[in-house]
């Protein structure tokens, strides 16, 4: 009988060390998340305690170049979740995103611009841009008679003309910025066969 009773206290221990050890580890899991799947307004990003913006190039630190485009580049930031959520992968309420920027090599929009009104004529704004053979054309016909030398004021003020290196203009960060919007099979709306039922 003493054996038994043994037995049953100490089954009875075991299954309390359990219940404890279970309780503890759904303690620990509350609230931890894969933060990378957190849907818009679970977090903000960039965090705003952090100033993740490079003076240089007003764009995010560690600014990649891209794939296809120079221009659409990555950079990864840290971002923090909302309140009562944590992280799985830094056991904290913030975690590491990539988020587009425009990579920049050092070409300023003021300067590009101010080039090619005051000295657009010989062609000095398209030195700096990189496109040495219009530059030296310009340069030679005086601007194509001034004509060149207002087409490419236009040109570069609404940045169709940047850099020959396919990086983007330096701009201030809340600055008058040109997104290109192109198109592609994601973006186009193709026609669906229930578009005849529309009334």
């Amino acid at each position: 009988m003493y054996l038994l009773n043994q037995k049953v206290a100490s089954e009875a221990n075991v299954q309390r060390e359990y219940k404890k050890s279970a309780s503890d580890e759904s303690k620990s899991d509350k609230g931890l998340v894969d933060c990378n799947t957190l849907r818009l307004g679970q977090y903000i990003c960039p965090d705003p305690s952090i100033n993740q913006i490079d003076p240089d190039t007003q764009q995010f630190r560690g600014c990649t170049k891209g794939k296809v485009n120079p221009w659409d580049g990555e950079a990864e930031v840290q971002c923090i979740a909302a309140d009562g959520i944590i992280c799985n992968e830094t056991n904290n309420s913030t975690f590491r995103r990539k988020l587009p920027c425009k990579w920049t090599n050092g070409y300023s929009l003021e300067i590009a611009l101010l080039l090619s009104v005051f000295l657009g004529m010989f062609g000095l704004d398209r030195f700096y841009l990189g496109y040495p053979g219009i530059g030296l054309a310009k340069l030679c016909t005086l601007g194509f008679m001034f004509l060149g030398q207002l087409v490419d004021i236009i040109l570069i003020a609404a940045q169709v003309v940047g850099p020959a290196d396919g990086s983007a203009f330096v701009i201030p960060y809340f600055g008058a910025g040109v997104t290109v919007v192109t198109s592609d099979n994601e973006t186009y709306l193709l026609p669906q066969p229930d578009w005849h039922n529309i009334t």
